[in-house]
């Protein structure tokens, strides 16, 4: 027994060592018959004494665990999306912008845009932990056993790797692969699949890691996210992962670039433009990023994506099909969105019917009409759009196109403001679907996040006459909904343990629920923040708004224009009355204290863990940054304190305090 457990960590040593030196080095050691010999022994001792196996054996890459459904697993580092430019003139917009907001020399990383699947792997210890999909951002899937199939994902680290850390990067299905994987398929006249992307996403989504594994997915990982890293740029990261052990973009391959201007910028684009049709596997675009870390901390993120990096989108496939008839979308705002019912065309591996319009201006400027032959992109490879007309196939009976002047589920007139692109329907607690539109987006999850309300039940309350607007949701009683249309007695009780739940929702959900033009869930933070009570920005004057940071003139008018109307005070007052929050709850010992003041937490503390230590400061009305730049106030220092803080804090001139000297500062 104790020669088979050394023998099993020795194979799995032997067999790991053999993956990295091939999948991640390129370089291969021994025969493939070899490799399986050595990993057909290391499987049947396993099965012979399954208590010496470890859980990141290398025989895991072989799939066959079966997973009934995926755990749901909350982000520690939300995973957000990239803004999108189809223009040179937007990424020498950006390029300009970033040195105009920190007035300072910018290192640039230029990296190719995998179009795949964006995942997440965390390591504890050198092992590999667990893969999560990106998901809404805020949470994903744990794809773990699938993504442990995959041989360029390392299931154990090699060198100086951080204890807790979680690196990113995107899964695809390699081309000679996928259009083996067709071959197989048309072979025993199974239907084709339509493109790698929706392919490698659908292969991790699958409950059995057999699947998985026999399919050959890859990956390349560029992001590294953790609390005590102390190289300070993305570029050096990245290179620095290879040493763990993992698959990273090669430079040598002209995979990632390093830059200081916007020539080299361009020049990677027009090299990758040419050059990606000759890759082994798909990419949609290329990913400009700033590279050091204090540089990304000062200019920060919006809602949706951060202000330091940016995704340049290569031209998409264009089709030509025709234009059957124009119609019209209401959305919950009123605004009005005209949409093209096309002849159904492939584009993209998908079959496009229809394609927005966007507004009465697009129309005007694209000249198009019903029955035209009109050009068909995806735009950023998702959304079809119209981007021209072939006027020469024109019917001679053609008549130029009539925007409608009236609402088309209500018929009340419709309005353009000034500077506005699209036009409103003005009609907004009398048009049915404006009124389903804004309840349904108070009852999504970054709003109330009702549990047993979605869309179709709202439509089925709504017709029948049980509510009328979002406050309705608080009087609704189980007598009445038992019975209608996909309301049994379970599905009942959860709607309204659903909506009882949501009145502890705190104010700032509320404010961003109440689904007023133009105001996020960014935005209601920061007003919630700084007027602590609706009745407070009720009341307050368009000078006071425009003052709060992030409101312009538009938001600061919207909110004046929603809350003079008497029948959203109406719906206000009878949400209140239900025991909604209405005001900032003020968190038990906070002050104002180190307000203005930027923190960086680094090394161990004997009073605080440095979870808490961050938490102090947010209580104080402090900012914590993870790292340090010329405008970080104070550098907290704690025991085992890696050099690279101390050295970069030294140069900047921070000042570095103790943990005792903090907690006097506070007090």
């Amino acid at each position: 027994m104790i020669d088979a457990k050394k023998r099993i960590e020795e194979l799995t040593l032997q067999l790991q060592d053999y993956n990295y030196n091939y999948y991640v080095l390129d370089n291969s050691l021994i025969t493939d018959f070899e490799f399986d010999t050595l990993l057909k022994e290391l499987q049947d001792l396993e099965e012979k004494y399954p208590e010496f196996a470890s859980e990141n054996s290398p025989t895991k890459r072989v799939g066959g665990e079966v997973t009934k459904k995926f755990e749901q697993v909350i982000h520690k580092y939300p995973m957000l999306s990239l803004s999108n430019s189809y223009s040179k003139e937007d990424i020498i917009d950006f390029e300009t912008r970033i040195k105009k907001l920190t007035n300072d020399e910018i290192e640039y990383v230029c990296e190719l845009k995998y179009d795949g699947v964006a995942i997440g792997i965390q390591y504890v210890n050198g092992v590999f932990h667990q893969a999560v999909t990106r998901g809404d951002g805020t949470k994903g899937e744990n794809v773990s056993t699938n993504v442990k199939t995959i041989k360029t994902i390392p299931l154990k680290l090699r060198g100086d790797f951080p204890k807790d850390f979680e690196i990113r990067g995107e899964i695809f299905f390699p081309l000679e692969n996928f259009e083996r994987l067709n071959k197989s398929r048309e072979e025993n006249d199974e239907p084709l699949y339509a493109n790698p992307r929706n392919t490698a996403s659908g292969t991790l989504k699958s409950l059995d890691s057999s699947i998985a594994a026999k399919r050959g997915l890859d990956c390349y990982l560029y992001g590294i996210y953790g609390d005590n890293i102390e190289i300070d740029n993305h570029y050096e990261l990245v290179k620095k992962a290879k040493d763990w052990g993992f698959k990273i973009p090669l430079e040598e391959n002209n995979y990632i670039k390093k830059t200081s201007s916007i020539e080299g910028i361009l020049e990677f684009i027009d090299y990758w433009a040419e050059e990606r049709k000759n890759l082994p596997f798909e990419i949609d675009g290329v990913v400009i990023k700033v590279n050091h870390y204090d540089n990304q901390n000062r200019l920060g993120y919006t809602a949706k994506s951060p202000r330091w990096a940016i995704a340049y989108k290569f031209k998409a496939e264009r089709v030509s099909t025709i234009l059957e008839k124009i119609t019209y979308q209401v959305g919950r705002t009123g605004a009005i969105t005209p949409v093209a019912n096309l002849t159904p065309v492939q584009l993209g591996g998908t079959t496009v019917k229809r394609a927005s319009l966007h507004n009465a201006d697009i129309i005007e400027k694209l000249e198009v009409r019903e029955g035209d032959t009109i050009f068909v992109e995806k735009g950023g490879e998702i959304i079809p759009k119209i981007v021209g007309i072939d006027f020469d196939k024109r019917p001679t009976n053609s008549i130029p196109f009539q925007y409608i002047t009236n609402c088309p589920e209500c018929n009340a007139p419709l309005e353009r403001q000034e500077g506005e692109a699209n036009h409103y329907c003005v009609n907004e607690n009398g048009c049915a679907t404006q009124i389903k539109g804004k309840i349904q987006h108070f009852i999504a999850r970054k709003a109330m996040n009702i549990d047993g309300l979605g869309t179709e039940t709202i439509v089925v309350l709504y017709d029948n006459g049980l509510i009328k607007n979002i406050s309705d949701l608080y009087s609704l009683h189980y007598d009445e909904l038992i019975g209608l249309d996909r309301m049994a007695e379970k599905s009942v009780n959860n709607m309204l343990d659903g909506i009882e739940t949501s009145k502890k929702i705190p104010f700032e959900k509320v404010l961003f629920a109440l689904g007023i033009r133009f105001v996020g869930d960014t935005v209601a933070k920061k007003l919630a923040r700084n007027f602590k009570t609706i009745d407070n920005i009720i009341s307050a004057s368009f000078e006071s708004l425009i003052e709060v940071d992030e409101i312009g003139d538009r938001i600061a008018q919207s909110l004046i224009n929603f809350f003079a109307k008497q029948e959203n005070q109406l719906i206000v007052e009878k949400l209140k009355q239900k025991d909604l929050k209405f005001e900032v709850e003020e968190v038990e010992g906070a002050t104002n204290t180190l307000e203005g003041m930027i923190f960086v937490v680094s090394g161990v503390f004997n009073q605080f863990s440095r979870d808490e230590l961050k938490k102090s400061i947010d209580k104080n009305g402090g900012k914590v940054s993870s790292s340090i730049s010329s405008k970080t106030s104070y550098l907290v220092a704690g025991d085992n304190m890696g050099p690279a803080k101390l050295k970069k804090a030294e140069k900047l001139e921070v000042k570095i305090i103790s943990e005792e000297e903090y907690i006097k500062l506070i007090k």
